[in-house]
Protein backbone atom coordinates (compact mmCIF):
# COMPACT_ATOMS: atom_id res chain seq x y z
CA UNK A 1 0.00 0.00 0.00
CA UNK A 2 1.40 3.71 -0.91
CA UNK A 3 1.73 6.30 1.46
CA UNK A 4 -0.99 8.84 1.92
CA UNK A 5 -0.60 11.95 -0.73
CA UNK A 6 -1.48 13.95 2.35
CA UNK A 7 2.14 12.99 4.14
CA UNK A 8 4.37 13.49 1.55
CA UNK A 9 2.78 17.14 0.74
CA UNK A 10 3.43 18.35 4.32
CA UNK A 11 6.68 16.50 4.44
CA UNK A 12 8.30 17.50 1.14
CA UNK A 13 8.09 21.13 1.81
CA UNK A 14 10.19 21.08 5.12
CA UNK A 15 12.85 18.72 3.65
CA UNK A 16 13.28 20.98 0.36
CA UNK A 17 14.38 23.69 2.69
CA UNK A 18 16.33 22.04 5.37
CA UNK A 19 18.25 19.64 2.90
CA UNK A 20 19.09 22.48 0.64
CA UNK A 21 21.08 23.64 3.28
CA UNK A 22 22.84 20.12 4.27
CA UNK A 23 27.01 20.49 3.69
CA UNK A 24 26.71 16.98 1.80
CA UNK A 25 25.04 13.48 1.59
CA UNK A 26 26.05 12.03 5.24
CA UNK A 27 23.73 8.95 4.43
CA UNK A 28 23.82 6.17 2.10
CA UNK A 29 20.31 5.35 0.34
CA UNK A 30 19.57 2.03 -0.62
CA UNK A 31 22.12 -0.64 -0.67
CA UNK A 32 22.64 -3.71 1.94
CA UNK A 33 22.86 -3.46 4.98
CA UNK A 34 26.50 -5.42 7.09
CA UNK A 35 26.02 -7.08 10.12
CA UNK A 36 25.52 -4.46 12.51
CA UNK A 37 22.74 -3.04 10.47
CA UNK A 38 24.61 -0.31 8.97
CA UNK A 39 23.73 0.78 5.11
CA UNK A 40 26.40 -0.24 3.05
CA UNK A 41 26.79 0.11 -1.00
CA UNK A 42 25.83 -2.06 -3.54
CA UNK A 43 26.55 -1.65 -7.35
CA UNK A 44 23.87 0.34 -8.75
CA UNK A 45 23.59 1.48 -12.32
CA UNK A 46 22.21 5.43 -13.32
CA UNK A 47 20.54 7.23 -11.44
CA UNK A 48 20.16 9.90 -9.01
CA UNK A 49 19.29 10.20 -4.80
CA UNK A 50 16.76 13.06 -4.27
CA UNK A 51 17.47 13.80 -0.81
CA UNK A 52 14.12 15.36 0.20
CA UNK A 53 12.77 12.41 0.08
CA UNK A 54 15.02 10.03 0.36
CA UNK A 55 15.27 8.86 -3.20
CA UNK A 56 17.81 6.03 -4.59
CA UNK A 57 20.23 5.25 -7.25
CA UNK A 58 18.93 2.93 -9.46
CA UNK A 59 19.43 -0.52 -9.24
CA UNK A 60 18.24 -1.35 -12.55
CA UNK A 61 21.33 -3.34 -14.71
CA UNK A 62 21.43 -3.19 -18.60
CA UNK A 63 22.81 -5.51 -20.79
CA UNK A 64 23.18 -4.50 -24.70
CA UNK A 65 23.14 -7.41 -27.32
CA UNK A 66 23.82 -6.16 -31.07
CA UNK A 67 25.95 -3.09 -29.72
CA UNK A 68 27.16 -0.96 -33.31
CA UNK A 69 30.34 -1.28 -34.34
CA UNK A 70 30.48 2.42 -34.30
CA UNK A 71 32.86 4.91 -32.28
CA UNK A 72 30.01 7.49 -32.02
CA UNK A 73 26.45 6.39 -30.24
CA UNK A 74 23.07 8.57 -29.43
CA UNK A 75 19.43 7.65 -28.74
CA UNK A 76 16.77 7.26 -30.16
CA UNK A 77 14.40 10.28 -29.65
CA UNK A 78 10.55 9.04 -30.07
CA UNK A 79 8.73 9.83 -33.38
CA UNK A 80 5.63 11.08 -31.03
CA UNK A 81 6.05 14.10 -29.20
CA UNK A 82 4.03 13.70 -27.01
CA UNK A 83 5.30 9.79 -24.79
CA UNK A 84 9.23 10.18 -23.68
CA UNK A 85 10.94 6.87 -21.50
CA UNK A 86 9.78 7.64 -17.46
CA UNK A 87 11.88 10.21 -16.34
CA UNK A 88 11.35 8.48 -12.31
CA UNK A 89 9.74 5.87 -10.71
CA UNK A 90 9.56 3.92 -7.38
CA UNK A 91 11.37 0.70 -6.83
CA UNK A 92 12.41 -1.80 -4.03
CA UNK A 93 14.82 0.45 -1.60
CA UNK A 94 14.93 -0.29 2.32
CA UNK A 95 14.25 -3.00 4.46
CA UNK A 96 12.93 -1.82 8.35
CA UNK A 97 17.04 -1.83 9.35
CA UNK A 98 17.93 0.65 6.54
CA UNK A 99 15.23 2.51 7.07
CA UNK A 100 16.15 3.40 11.00
CA UNK A 101 19.86 2.89 10.33
CA UNK A 102 19.33 5.70 7.24
CA UNK A 103 17.47 8.30 9.89
CA UNK A 104 19.62 7.28 12.61
CA UNK A 105 22.50 8.70 10.62
CA UNK A 106 21.16 12.13 9.61
CA UNK A 107 20.20 12.41 12.94
CA UNK A 108 24.13 12.42 13.65
CA UNK A 109 24.78 15.36 11.85
CA UNK A 110 25.56 18.39 14.29
CA UNK A 111 25.50 21.07 11.44
CA UNK A 112 23.11 23.96 12.91
CA UNK A 113 20.77 20.94 14.63
CA UNK A 114 19.70 20.20 10.93
CA UNK A 115 20.24 16.71 11.91
CA UNK A 116 17.85 16.84 14.59
CA UNK A 117 15.33 18.84 12.39
CA UNK A 118 15.38 16.35 9.07
CA UNK A 119 15.85 13.27 11.78
CA UNK A 120 12.69 14.51 13.43
CA UNK A 121 10.29 14.41 10.10
CA UNK A 122 11.50 10.95 9.30
CA UNK A 123 10.98 9.73 12.87
CA UNK A 124 7.49 11.11 12.63
CA UNK A 125 6.65 9.63 9.12
CA UNK A 126 8.25 6.27 9.77
CA UNK A 127 8.91 5.90 13.73
CA UNK A 128 6.01 7.63 15.37
CA UNK A 129 3.19 6.31 13.17
CA UNK A 130 2.58 8.94 10.70
CA UNK A 131 1.82 6.54 8.50
CA UNK A 132 4.47 3.76 10.12
CA UNK A 133 5.78 2.91 13.31
CA UNK A 134 8.78 2.09 14.38
CA UNK A 135 10.29 1.62 10.97
CA UNK A 136 8.09 -1.44 10.45
CA UNK A 137 11.02 -3.64 12.25
CA UNK A 138 8.34 -6.07 13.31
CA UNK A 139 7.78 -6.80 9.35
CA UNK A 140 11.71 -7.27 8.87
CA UNK A 141 11.73 -9.77 5.93
CA UNK A 142 8.43 -9.57 5.26
CA UNK A 143 8.67 -6.65 2.68
CA UNK A 144 10.44 -3.28 1.82
CA UNK A 145 9.88 0.07 1.53
CA UNK A 146 10.10 1.48 -2.67
CA UNK A 147 11.61 4.61 -2.74
CA UNK A 148 12.42 7.30 -5.48
CA UNK A 149 14.88 6.86 -8.44
CA UNK A 150 15.31 9.00 -11.23
CA UNK A 151 16.86 8.30 -14.76
CA UNK A 152 20.21 10.51 -14.30
CA UNK A 153 20.41 11.49 -18.19
CA UNK A 154 16.55 13.29 -17.10
CA UNK A 155 17.15 14.48 -13.21
CA UNK A 156 16.98 18.18 -14.45
CA UNK A 157 13.68 17.91 -16.01
CA UNK A 158 10.36 18.84 -15.15
CA UNK A 159 9.36 15.20 -15.09
CA UNK A 160 12.09 13.83 -12.85
CA UNK A 161 9.73 15.45 -9.95
CA UNK A 162 6.96 13.86 -10.22
CA UNK A 163 8.53 10.55 -7.74
CA UNK A 164 7.77 13.38 -5.11
CA UNK A 165 6.35 10.45 -1.92
CA UNK A 166 8.69 9.31 0.44
CA UNK A 167 9.35 5.76 0.92
CA UNK A 168 6.37 3.49 0.95
CA UNK A 169 6.02 -0.13 2.33
CA UNK A 170 5.30 -2.98 0.25
CA UNK A 171 4.56 -6.67 1.27
CA UNK A 172 6.80 -9.13 -0.26
CA UNK A 173 4.71 -10.49 -3.36
CA UNK A 174 2.68 -7.37 -3.87
CA UNK A 175 2.44 -4.86 -6.35
CA UNK A 176 2.03 -1.12 -4.87
CA UNK A 177 -1.03 0.69 -5.87
CA UNK A 178 1.10 3.56 -8.01
CA UNK A 179 1.19 4.06 -12.01
CA UNK A 180 4.72 4.83 -11.21
CA UNK A 181 6.30 1.88 -9.45
CA UNK A 182 8.70 -0.47 -11.55
CA UNK A 183 7.12 -2.96 -13.72
CA UNK A 184 7.77 -4.64 -16.64
CA UNK A 185 7.05 -2.02 -19.00
CA UNK A 186 8.69 0.43 -17.43
CA UNK A 187 11.93 -1.39 -17.59
CA UNK A 188 11.12 -1.56 -20.98
CA UNK A 189 10.54 1.96 -21.29
CA UNK A 190 13.89 2.91 -19.53
CA UNK A 191 15.69 0.21 -21.75
CA UNK A 192 14.36 2.00 -24.62
CA UNK A 193 16.32 5.59 -23.32
CA UNK A 194 19.46 3.31 -23.39
CA UNK A 195 19.68 2.09 -26.57
CA UNK A 196 22.84 2.90 -28.27
CA UNK A 197 21.86 3.52 -31.64
CA UNK A 198 24.76 4.04 -34.36
CA UNK A 199 25.56 7.72 -35.38
CA UNK A 200 24.03 8.51 -39.29
CA UNK A 201 27.06 9.98 -41.35
CA UNK A 202 25.63 9.01 -44.75
CA UNK A 203 28.69 7.77 -47.96
CA UNK A 204 28.05 9.82 -50.98
CA UNK A 205 28.59 9.85 -54.35
CA UNK A 206 30.14 11.87 -55.29
CA UNK A 207 32.17 12.28 -52.63
CA UNK A 208 32.96 15.59 -51.04
CA UNK A 209 31.17 18.13 -53.42
CA UNK A 210 28.21 17.59 -56.10
CA UNK A 211 27.30 19.22 -58.97
CA UNK A 212 24.10 21.04 -60.41
CA UNK A 213 21.48 18.52 -61.22
CA UNK A 214 23.56 15.81 -60.99
CA UNK A 215 22.06 13.10 -58.84
CA UNK A 216 23.65 11.98 -55.92
CA UNK A 217 23.76 8.40 -54.49
CA UNK A 218 23.60 8.38 -50.57
CA UNK A 219 24.08 4.88 -48.79
CA UNK A 220 24.72 3.92 -45.43
CA UNK A 221 27.11 1.10 -43.80
CA UNK A 222 24.41 -1.45 -43.67
CA UNK A 223 27.22 -3.88 -41.15
CA UNK A 224 26.52 -0.76 -38.79
CA UNK A 225 22.60 -0.77 -39.37
CA UNK A 226 21.20 -3.75 -37.46
CA UNK A 227 18.57 -5.04 -34.44
CA UNK A 228 19.95 -3.56 -31.26
CA UNK A 229 18.71 -4.76 -27.66
CA UNK A 230 18.72 -3.96 -24.27
CA UNK A 231 17.75 -5.81 -21.37
CA UNK A 232 16.57 -3.80 -17.94
CA UNK A 233 16.50 -6.16 -14.76
CA UNK A 234 16.02 -5.22 -11.11
CA UNK A 235 17.76 -7.64 -9.32
CA UNK A 236 16.06 -9.75 -6.94
CA UNK A 237 12.52 -8.77 -8.21
CA UNK A 238 12.27 -11.32 -11.05
CA UNK A 239 11.67 -8.11 -13.56
CA UNK A 240 13.20 -8.16 -16.51
CA UNK A 241 12.01 -6.45 -19.42
CA UNK A 242 14.06 -6.25 -23.51
CA UNK A 243 13.49 -3.56 -25.80
CA UNK A 244 14.71 -4.27 -29.36
CA UNK A 245 14.98 -1.67 -31.87
CA UNK A 246 15.34 -1.78 -35.56
CA UNK A 247 16.17 0.50 -38.37
CA UNK A 248 12.85 0.87 -41.03
CA UNK A 249 14.20 3.83 -42.97
CA UNK A 250 16.15 6.37 -43.77
CA UNK A 251 15.06 10.45 -44.29
CA UNK A 252 16.60 13.04 -46.25
CA UNK A 253 16.22 16.47 -45.89
CA UNK A 254 18.62 18.46 -48.34
CA UNK A 255 19.06 21.34 -46.25
CA UNK A 256 17.00 23.61 -49.27
CA UNK A 257 13.79 23.56 -51.44
CA UNK A 258 15.86 24.11 -54.55
CA UNK A 259 16.65 20.20 -54.55
CA UNK A 260 14.90 16.72 -55.34
CA UNK A 261 14.86 13.39 -53.40
CA UNK A 262 15.33 10.25 -54.72
CA UNK A 263 12.02 8.27 -54.18
CA UNK A 264 10.50 11.98 -54.55
CA UNK A 265 8.87 11.22 -50.56
CA UNK A 266 12.53 11.54 -49.11
CA UNK A 267 12.03 7.93 -47.73
CA UNK A 268 14.25 5.21 -48.70
CA UNK A 269 13.10 2.01 -47.32
CA UNK A 270 15.65 -0.14 -45.57
CA UNK A 271 15.41 -3.39 -48.07
CA UNK A 272 17.28 -6.44 -47.53
CA UNK A 273 19.12 -5.12 -44.45
CA UNK A 274 20.57 -2.59 -46.61
CA UNK A 275 19.62 1.39 -46.76
CA UNK A 276 20.31 2.61 -49.99
CA UNK A 277 22.88 1.51 -52.44
CA UNK A 278 26.56 2.54 -53.32
CA UNK A 279 26.60 3.77 -57.18
CA UNK A 280 29.07 1.15 -59.35
CA UNK A 281 31.48 2.02 -61.58
CA UNK A 282 31.08 2.79 -64.53
CA UNK A 283 27.21 3.89 -64.07
CA UNK A 284 26.42 6.59 -66.14
CA UNK A 285 26.11 10.28 -64.36
CA UNK A 286 22.46 10.73 -64.83
CA UNK A 287 21.05 7.49 -63.68
CA UNK A 288 18.60 8.02 -60.64
CA UNK A 289 19.87 6.31 -57.27
CA UNK A 290 17.11 4.09 -55.02
CA UNK A 291 18.13 6.73 -52.43
CA UNK A 292 19.64 10.23 -53.02
CA UNK A 293 19.30 13.89 -53.84
CA UNK A 294 19.47 16.30 -56.73
CA UNK A 295 20.31 19.47 -55.88
CA UNK A 296 18.94 22.37 -58.52
CA UNK A 297 21.00 25.52 -57.30
CA UNK A 298 24.37 25.88 -56.24
CA UNK A 299 24.96 26.07 -52.31
CA UNK A 300 27.57 29.29 -53.38
CA UNK A 301 29.61 30.11 -50.50
CA UNK A 302 27.85 28.73 -48.05
CA UNK A 303 26.95 24.69 -47.75
CA UNK A 304 23.69 23.26 -47.25
CA UNK A 305 23.06 20.95 -44.68
CA UNK A 306 22.04 17.31 -45.56
CA UNK A 307 20.30 16.37 -42.86
CA UNK A 308 20.23 12.19 -42.49
CA UNK A 309 17.60 10.40 -40.04
CA UNK A 310 16.84 6.53 -39.46
CA UNK A 311 13.95 5.91 -38.17
CA UNK A 312 13.83 2.93 -35.62
CA UNK A 313 10.75 0.32 -34.96
CA UNK A 314 10.57 -0.40 -31.42
CA UNK A 315 8.93 -3.33 -29.42
CA UNK A 316 9.49 -5.27 -26.10
CA UNK A 317 8.64 -8.67 -24.18
CA UNK A 318 9.77 -8.99 -20.55
CA UNK A 319 9.75 -12.15 -17.94
CA UNK A 320 6.33 -12.20 -17.08
CA UNK A 321 4.57 -12.81 -20.73
CA UNK A 322 3.73 -8.95 -21.42
CA UNK A 323 5.13 -7.24 -24.15
CA UNK A 324 4.32 -5.05 -27.36
CA UNK A 325 5.30 -1.93 -29.30
CA UNK A 326 6.79 1.31 -28.06
CA UNK A 327 6.43 4.36 -29.93
CA UNK A 328 8.92 4.75 -33.09
CA UNK A 329 12.42 6.46 -32.50
CA UNK A 330 14.71 8.98 -34.62
CA UNK A 331 18.40 9.64 -34.44
CA UNK A 332 19.97 11.90 -37.31
CA UNK A 333 22.66 13.93 -38.13
CA UNK A 334 23.53 16.70 -40.33
CA UNK A 335 26.27 17.45 -42.59
CA UNK A 336 27.42 20.19 -44.95
CA UNK A 337 27.35 19.51 -48.75
CA UNK A 338 28.88 21.71 -51.30
CA UNK A 339 27.10 22.02 -54.59
CA UNK A 340 29.38 23.42 -57.51
CA UNK A 341 27.76 24.72 -60.98
CA UNK A 342 28.93 22.06 -63.98
CA UNK A 343 31.20 24.62 -65.68
CA UNK A 344 31.27 24.57 -69.51
CA UNK A 345 33.63 25.87 -72.19
CA UNK A 346 31.89 28.14 -75.36
CA UNK A 347 33.63 28.16 -78.16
Amino acid sequence: MSAPKSSARWTAPVLATVMALLPGTAYAAGGNTDGGGNVADSQQSKGTRQDKNLGIETKIQTTVEGSPQSTKTGTLTPANSNWDPPACWYEPAYTPKQIEATVKAIRQMKFFGIGDMVGGVFDSYFKDGNPYKDYNLDKQGEGQFWAAAVDDDRKDEPEAQACDKLPFWVEDGETPDEPLAVSPRILAEYAYGQIPVPDTKIEMAPEGETKVNLPTWVWLDKAKFKKISVTATLPGTGLSATTTAEPVSLKLEPGTSDAETYPASGECLIEGGRIGEPRAKGTPADTDPPCGVKYLRSSADSPYELQATITWRVKWTSTNGQGGGLPPGEFGGAQDVVVREIQSINR
